[in-house]
C-alpha cells in the first residue's frame, strides 16, 4: 500500500473515530442525581413536615361541578418517611378505618374485617387526594431531583426541580416542584403518570407557625383532565411527638379503632 493510501485509510479512522467519541458524548446521560437539587429538595421538605416523629391532623374538601362538597377529616402519625398512620376520623360512619404504611407498603385496617386490605399509594383516597399524598412525608425518600432551571414568578425567583420516582411504587412517576430561591418554600406541583401526562397541579398555600416553623397551612390540588374537580386539604394541630415503633403495628391499631 503507498504512502498516499496509508494517508486516506488513517484519516478515515481518524473521522469514524471522533464521530463515535462525539456520539458518545451527546449520548452520555446526565447525572442520576444532583447534589444541589437535592440540598433544595430536602429543604423543602424540611418546611412541609417535620423531619421528627409528629401528629397533625388534615381536613379535606373535595368538589365536583354540580355536586355537594364531601368533606372528611384524617389524623396523621408520622415517624420519618416509613412509618405512618393514617386514622379516618370523620365522617363518623368510616371512624375507626385506619391505614398503616410501612416502608412502601400499606394496608387499610376497618373495624369488621379480620385481615388487613392491601392498597396502592397511588390509589385515590377521596377527591384528588391519593394515599401517597397523606401517608408518605416526603419527596426526598421517593424521587431523584434534578434541577431543571429558575422561573420567576409574581416578582420572586424559584428553582424548579424534575423529580423523577425510584421505582414504581411511588405515589407518581414524576414531578415538577416549584421552591422559592429566597426561602426554599414549596410553591406549587404538578404531578406526572408513567406516561408522563398532567394528573394534577397543587400550590401550597398559608403559611403559619406550625411545629416551630413556618409550613403550609393549605394545599390546593386541581384535576388536570376534569376541569372543575379539586381538592383542599387544611392542616391543624400540628406537633412533635415521640412515636415508638411499636405504634406502626397491627396490634397497636387494635387499640385505636
Amino acid at each position: 500500500m503507498s504512502i498516499t493510501s496509508l494517508v486516506r485509510v488513517g484519516f478515515c479512522a481518524s473521522l469514524i473515530a471522533l464521530s463515535l467519541t462525539s456520539r458518545a458524548m451527546y449520548a452520555a446521560p446526565l447525572p442520576a442525581d444532583d447534589t444541589l437539587a437535592r440540598s433544595i429538595l430536602e429543604k423543602s421538605d424540611e418546611i412541609r413536615f417535620p423531619s421528627q416523629d409528629f401528629q397533625v391532623d388534615v381536613d379535606i374538601a373535595s368538589a365536583s361541578p354540580g355536586e355537594a362538597t364531601e368533606k372528611r377529616k384524617y389524623r396523621i402519625l408520622s415517624k420519618g418517611n416509613d412509618n405512618t398512620v393514617v386514622m379516618i376520623l370523620e365522617p363518623a360512619s368510616e371512624r375507626g378505618q385506619i391505614m398503616l404504611m410501612k416502608g412502601r407498603d400499606l394496608w387499610v385496617f376497618m373495624p369488621n374485617v379480620s385481615q388487613p386490605i392491601r392498597l396502592g399509594l397511588a390509589q385515590r383516597l377521596t377527591g384528588q387526594v391519593a394515599n401517597g399524598d397523606l401517608a408518605r412525608a416526603n419527596f426526598a425518600g421517593d424521587y431523584t431531583p434534578r434541577l431543571l432551571r429558575t422561573d420567576k414568578l409574581d416578582g420572586e425567583d424559584y428553582y424548579v426541580l424534575e423529580l423523577l420516582a425510584v421505582d414504581r411504587s411511588v405515589t407518581y412517576h414524576r414531578v415538577l416542584l416549584w421552591v422559592n430561591k429566597a426561602n426554599y418554600r414549596p410553591h406549587k406541583a404538578e404531578f406526572y403518570s408513567l406516561s408522563n401526562r398532567l394528573l394534577k397541579t397543587s400550590t401550597y398555600e398559608h403559611f403559619e407557625t406550625m411545629a416551630d416553623k413556618q409550613r403550609p397551612t393549605m394545599m390546593r390540588i386541581q384535576d388536570a383532565l376534569k376541569t372543575g374537580d379539586a381538592s383542599v386539604l387544611e392542616y391543624s394541630n400540628m406537633k412533635l411527638r415521640e412515636l415508638p415503633d411499636k405504634v406502626f403495628s397491627k396490634d397497636y391499631l387494635k387499640k385505636l379503632q
